[in-house]
């Protein structure tokens, strides 16, 4: 079992890494400033808003709102898990990742990893094993695929009969074991056997470049056709993408992606130069798999046969998609000719017509509105009434913005309506009957304060009152959890800080705390403890508060009563202090 990373190792990590580098390795910045500067590679843009703090160790765009530690970049740019990311990053760093004893993060995958990639070994080298391999090696020549082709996707055969990987990879029992978890065997009637067989092999690769799983094209007319790994703990077919890691391999910056159906498309297309093809495996597309797509970039061609299935097919897609389309993103239908696929399609054409199609594809928007004039009269007011009551839900999925009240827009002018678009509507926080929105609490302020300047906590230590940490207000405790961590590691930088709280509820409002525009009238600890003063304050009101309530006048003398109402006045003519709490 895989220990878990001891925290403190991380905290160092961070400490120790500088953002600027890594960063740096993916996309290069140009100074600007204290800061760095480059176009976001989280999302389509022109000019830049992406910005690198070398002082607080974080990443944020303006455009898009990516922000993090160098950990979350490599999360997001490679599309890492967490672990992932800090084995990276330690490797970057040339430093070993400890495990803590006792602790458990889950299995140890590491094995499973290994004897997938065993497994890639022998198909490779079986399919040098002539004459077995002819068929297959016939059958890639037919499809012109080069011997250089072949090897970047790393394409395998596994030859007839029922145990030559069992035999090769699985000898020991413990591999046995591991081929059966990761679904390279199969044993329905009691015996383990092979589960592929005589099949050319496509293996899958996770955007870290390691084998997950296979599918495989039989080599003949048996059936299956097409056999794809099961779901494993490494493979989760709805999540994957065929040929990802090798778009990331073969291009620094990726434009676009043209989601394809098949592997041989994925690898045919890369034979004549288009290298930004994946396919999804054979399966319906997923929120997950735009996911990914969007992540790595802003425009996403999706490619389908032109007859009927493909029209049906491109339409699901769309529906899934609808509610993604944030502003920025361009999803396009590419509709092939009937009989055609994006394999037959470049061999037949070549590159520079095959990207003249994709260049011409259909935005979402044409293909919508296409498809629902095709299923309604549109040259009479009742079929136009009918299209406009199929599109408006379909649009309502749209996310608020731009693209959404375009959308609205188009749909007014096809049915023959002069209307504006709906309006997005402002959804605001309740203040009173005022209907403002929330202002900025003390709290909130404070922590924002030391989320993007840690070292500001070191000022608190000579507070006299402490009593506000007492205060049953929302925030505090987070707010004394972030003070008293800081005491405790005053050498955590804004990044290291941000990350002792991901996988928790409040990750995601400290991430926006981290790059909120705090007003300010003073300086930062000058600031703090003006705001650390305030809950001060409103501690002592509420205790007195409370204790007044306790007391009845019957249980008080003359003399007290008359000091306590001069108190109580004296009180009240004061002049309520700037920011006091209400």
């Amino acid at each position: 079992m895989a220990g878990k990373i001891p925290r403190d190792f991380i905290d160092d990590l961070l400490t120790r890494v500088d953002i600027v580098d890594v960063v740096n390795r993916y996309v290069p910045l140009k100074k600007a400033g204290k800061e760095f500067q480059a176009c976001c590679p989280f999302h389509g843009e022109k000019t830049p808003s992406f910005t690198v703090s070398q002082q607080k160790q974080f990443y944020h765009c303006f455009g898009c709102g990516a922000h993090g530690s160098a950990i979350s970049f490599l999360m997001e740019y490679d599309h890492m898990g967490f672990v992932d990311a800090v084995e990276e990053l330690a490797h970057q760093m040339g430093v070993e990742v400890p495990r803590e004893e006792g602790f458990s993060t889950g299995p140890d995958l590491r094995p499973l990893y290994d004897v997938m990639q065993r497994s890639v070994d022998f198909y490779r080298q079986q399919l040098r094993n002539r004459p077995r391999a002819d068929l297959a090696i016939n059958y890639l020549k037919q499809r012109g695929l080069s011997g250089e082709i072949a090897a970047r996707f790393d394409i395998g055969f596994a030859p007839p009969g029922w145990d030559g990987l069992i035999k090769s990879v699985g000898a020991k029992e413990q591999d046995l074991k591991r081929l059966r978890i990761t679904g390279m065997t199969s044993d329905p009637d009691g015996k383990c056997y092979d589960r592929f067989r005589e099949r050319i092999m496509f293996p899958l690769r996770d955007q870290r470049g390691r084998t997950i799983a296979f599918g495989a094209r039989i080599i003949g007319d048996g059936k299956p056709k097409y056999l794809n790994s099961p779901e494993t703990p490494l493979f989760h077919k709805g999540k994957e993408l065929y040929g990802l890691y090798e778009v990331h391999k073969a291009l620094r910056k990726i434009v676009r992606l043209l989601v394809v159906e098949g592997y041989m498309d994925v690898v045919s297309l890369a034979q004549y130069g288009i290298d930004y093809a994946v396919a999804t495996l054979g399966t319906a597309t997923t929120p997950d798999h735009l996911d990914r797509l969007f992540k790595t970039c802003s425009e996403v061609t999706f490619s389908f046969d032109g007859d009927r299935a493909g029209r049906e097919a491109a339409w699901k897609a769309m529906n899934v998609a609808l509610p993604m389309m944030r502003d920025g993103r361009e999803l396009r239908f590419l509709l092939l000719p009937d009989g055609e696929d994006p394999d037959t399609l470049v061999r037949k054409e070549g590159k520079s017509q095959f990207e003249e199609r994709v260049a011409a594809a259909l935005p979402l928007s044409t293909f919508l509105f296409d498809q629902l004039a095709s299923q309604v009269d549109t040259s009479t007011i009742d079929g136009r009434a009918h299209m406009g009551q199929l599109a408006k839900p379909l649009l309502e999925r749209l996310p608020e913005g731009l693209f959404r009240e375009m959308m609205f827009q188009r749909l007014n002018e096809l049915v023959g309506l002069k209307r504006n678009p709906p309006k997005r509507v402002v959804r605001r926080v309740a203040s009173g009957s005022s209907g403002t929105t929330k202002r900025v609490t003390p709290v909130r302020k404070a922590i924002a304060l030391l989320m993007q300047y840690p070292e500001l906590a070191q000022s608190l230590a000579d507070v006299a009152h402490q009593e506000w940490r007492e205060l049953e207000m929302l925030g505090i405790p987070l707010l004394v959890e972030i003070i008293d961590l800081l005491n405790q590691r005053p050498d955590l930088s804004a990044a290291a800080l941000l990350e002792r709280w991901r996988g928790r509820d409040e990750f995601s409002s400290l991430q926006r705390l981290q790059y909120y525009d705090i007003e300010i009238d003073q300086g930062h600890d000058s600031e703090l403890l003006g705001v650390i003063g305030i809950l001060q304050r409103e501690w002592v009101r509420r205790h007195e508060t409370s204790l007044l309530s306790k007391l009845s006048p019957s249980d008080m003398t003359d003399e007290e009563k008359a000091s306590l109402i001069k108190q109580l006045s004296e009180r009240a003519a004061l002049q309520k202090k700037p920011g006091e709490l209400e």
